[in-house]
């Protein structure tokens, strides 16, 4: 066990044993050491102002990650190279400041750190940027003054071939050193009062919670973050999830995927996709890039919230839970996770382990929507999940579920039932049976949508979707993109 944590700033070896367990990465970096020049704009992740770049190690790779300082931990900084707007200039502007000022993509300048770093890590990814690309890679950054045009124009210019900047000279030095500080310890820093732990092993995580149950688990930080920023909790014991060797692994089973817990949802994003290309679009309008850097798919099951984006599409496809409590391990339903608004199936020293997800069968097909104001980086109105299984044209079996409807992501049990043994053609039909949603859900007005707005829209995307699966001829079925010939009936 180590009482420190440690990471690479501009070169040099930090290493810190008296942070607060609830400092954030940007506190660390505004207060601690006065690199001001990222920002603090929304403190939840949404603007992108404070975003810098982790330079990690993955599978022996060097890679430039770009995280929301304002809602991580300094803690989980631990072992790699924090990058922030201040590194980028040498003797010379970066190739994206440059960029930046050539195709005038700054006014107020507030934002600019957070669109320069996004656009740093994109410029360090393999091959050129196409716009979608650059787009993408922004879509966690908002800017109120400049529009976004100028911005896109400077991603293209500056990710336009292979990055030459004195990061990548240095990769083969900076890669040595965060092997050598990569050890395979336990870091607990503090007291049994009041502490910052990082188990790294998933027993030694069992028997850390099964000792102090009334710790808070953390992953990404990304919703337990807005409760220090927001709702400035007092979070005395912390246990960082983010180096337990196991929980970060994908199972590519025959019939299924077992997706540890701490996989974050960058990386599951292939795998999921592959079920079927819906769950890939979900996913790229599960948050910006920064997000989805930090976000982890047990994390957005475990916090239990009735509008997380992956409840509903893995409830659709069957999905089993995995917990566990000290030695001991279940499984249960995902469904029968969730009991009511923010409370769980899980004791007190249990955590979730694993989620296995089934893989579509022949007959099956699947379909799921977001519905938010906001195209990107917005939470869901209405989340909408659909498995119908066919057979002779008609459906034999139907998995529906909804976000956004009830105090916890919920099955639509009565609607299922009055779909079973229709005609996939038989719209009329279809349209009265839907009716049953009615039973299934009382949604609640609020500011992202009326209840009204909410049961007819979850009416209509299970509609979309029969009619879908059903073969009716139409290329305007998506928000963005039609789905291709290779995943229609």
């Amino acid at each position: 066990m180590r009482n420190t944590i440690r990471f690479y700033r501009r070169g040099r070896l930090i290493e810190r044993s008296d942070l607060p367990p609830d400092r954030t990465l940007l506190d660390y970096l505004r207060l601690d050491e006065r690199s001001t020049g990222t920002k603090e704009g929304c403190a939840e992740g949404d603007c992108g102002a404070c975003t810098v770049v982790l330079r990690r190690l993955r599978a022996g790779r060097v890679v430039y990650e770009p995280v929301n300082a304002c809602i991580m931990l300094a803690g989980q900084a631990d072992g790699a190279d924090v990058i922030t707007v201040e590194d980028l200039a040498g003797d010379t502007l970066h190739p994206v400041q440059q960029a930046m000022v050539d195709k005038h993509g700054s006014q107020c300048g507030f934002c600019t750190p957070g669109f320069v770093m996004a656009l740093f890590a994109l410029y360090h990814e393999p091959g050129a940027a196409n716009r979608s690309d650059v787009i993408e890679a922004i879509s966690g950054n908002l800017c109120r003054c400049t529009g976004y045009r100028p911005i896109v124009d400077a991603g293209l210019a500056a990710c336009a071939g292979k990055p030459n900047d004195r990061f990548t000279r240095d990769e083969q030095k900076m890669s040595g050193h965060l092997r050598a500080i990569a050890d395979h310890k336990d870091i607990f820093i503090g007291s049994d009062e009041r502490f910052f732990a990082a188990p790294v092993s998933v027993e030694n995580l069992a028997a850390l919670y099964l000792k102090h149950p009334d710790a808070t688990l953390v992953a990404g930080t990304t919703d337990v973050g807005l409760w220090i920023t927001k709702e400035l909790r007092d979070l005395p014991k912390l246990i960082w999830l983010g180096r337990v060797t196991g929980l970060d692994r994908i199972e590519d089973r025959d019939d299924s995927l077992h997706i540890g817990a701490t996989v974050r949802v960058e990386d599951a994003t292939p795998a999921l996709a592959a079920i079927d290309s819906d769950l890939g679009e979900l996913i790229r309008r599960f948050a910006g890039w920064q997000v989805r850097n930090a976000a982890t798919i047990g994390g957005n099951i475990a916090n239990g919230s009735p509008i997380g984006d992956m409840p509903p599409a893995l409830i659709a496809l069957g999905a089993m839970l995995e917990l566990q409590k000290g030695g001991r391990t279940r499984t249960v339903p995902l469904e029968d996770y969730f009991l009511d608004y923010k409370k769980q199936d899980r004791a007190p020293g249990e955590f979730v382990r694993a989620v296995t997800v089934p893989k579509l069968g022949k007959e099956e097909q699947f379909r799921c929507f977001k519905l938010s104001k906001r195209y990107d980086q917005d939470i869901s109105a209405v989340m909408g999940a659909i498995k119908l299984r066919i057979g002779s044209g008609k459906i034999a079996e139907a998995r529906i579920a909804f976000g956004g409807m009830a105090a916890t992501p919920k099955r639509a049990g009565a609607a299922e039932a009055k779909l079973r043994g229709l005609s996939v053609k038989d719209e009329s039909a279809v349209h009265l049976a839907l009716a049953a949603l009615g039973d299934d859900f009382k949604p609640l007005d609020d500011m992202r949508a009326s209840a009204d707005y909410r049961l007819e829209a979850a009416k209509a995307l299970v509609a979309k979707a029969v009619a879908e699966i059903a073969g009716v001829p139409s290329t305007a079925t998506r928000v963005f993109g039609a789905r291709s010939d290779a995943h229609a009936a």
